[in-house]
């Protein structure tokens, strides 16, 4: 399961089977952090979810910024929550790169608002999917 965690929402993607390709499964709307976490225990459930990709937002210089640190405790969180790993894989450019996409598919500005953090975390999971398969 790939996330991409914000202040307002959490993108959500998920593989197939095999850990070939992601798919943009949902955006969360962000209410308390327990129901957070309960939509995406469903989610784990649902899907058979074996390990959790984190898009960690880097500043351009590499270094990790206040934002970065959030998710990294967001990512100690999951990983007591579920018992399961939870790896942090660098977002830089992905939510640009999300943008550029719906954009060149002529998606509306009201639609692209709706879809960019979903979006934002097939980008993450298929690109730490990609290199799992490289190794």
């Amino acid at each position: 399961m790939g996330l991409d965690y914000g202040d307002k929402t959490i993108g959500v993607a998920v593989s197939d089977e095999f850990g070939w390709t992601a798919q943009g499964l949902e955006t969360i709307r962000r209410k308390k952090p327990e129901d957070d976490l309960a939509r995406l225990e469903q989610i784990a459930k649902e899907y058979s979810v074996t390990e959790i990709v984190l898009g960690l937002p880097k500043n351009m210089n590499g270094t990790i910024g206040p934002r970065g640190e959030i998710c990294k405790e967001f990512a100690l969180t999951l990983q007591n929550k579920f018992e399961l790993a939870v790896h942090l894989w660098d977002e830089r450019l992905t939510t640009v790169s999300a943008q550029r996409t719906l954009i060149e598919a002529d998606v509306s500005r009201k639609k692209r608002k709706l879809v960019i953090d979903k979006m934002a975390a097939v980008l993450i999971l298929q690109g730490f999917l990609d290199y799992k398969s490289k190794r």
